[in-house]
């Protein structure tokens, strides 16, 4: 059984964006061509209809290409429980009022138990503080969420995996 990864909406941005001139960020473009390449055939690779809604925004071009690397995927419900998880998140201080949606993106992903959360945004997901304050919500709450990564860590998880 393939695992199950949710795709955060930066990473298909980053996917379908026109190449950047700022190195740091064309470096990230391309880690994330080479893993999507590579992901369908080692990965069951998941969204929600959240990231559907926040990839449909913006200029018309660019949205209608990241639907269109969507479109494949299967998309996972936004319960109640995700809901009710979320809110526990932003209420707990693991992930900031105003970042609710990225609450909401963890929150889906951990009660359909994807086992990894796929993202670009450095600032309310992946990172070292918010990875462990999402923890501490999980150890309070018995929680279990996904593994908070970029696609390069994914690959290098992967690749240890293999190696095994």
């Amino acid at each position: 059984m393939k695992p199950r990864v949710y795709v955060e909406t930066s990473v298909v941005s980053y996917l379908t964006a026109q190449p950047s001139r700022d190195i740091v960020i064309a470096g990230r473009q391309e880690v994330t061509r080479e893993w999507w390449a590579a992901a369908s055939s080692r990965l069951e690779l998941v969204i929600s209809q959240l990231v559907r809604e926040e990839a449909g925004v913006g200029d018309p071009d660019a949205a209608t290409a990241r639907l269109a690397a969507l479109a494949p995927l299967v998309r996972l419900t936004f319960p109640r429980e995700a809901l009710e998880l979320a809110q526990r998140l932003v209420d707990a201080g693991a992930v900031p009022r105003r970042a609710g949606q990225d609450a909401a993106h963890v929150a889906i992903a951990a009660v359909h138990d994807v086992e990894f959360l796929v993202t670009w945004n450095f600032r309310h997901i992946a990172n070292a503080a918010a990875r462990r304050r999402i923890e501490a919500v999980r150890r309070d709450r018995d929680i279990d969420p996904p593994v908070l990564c970029t696609p390069e860590e994914l690959t290098e998880v992967e690749e240890l995996d293999n190696d095994r």
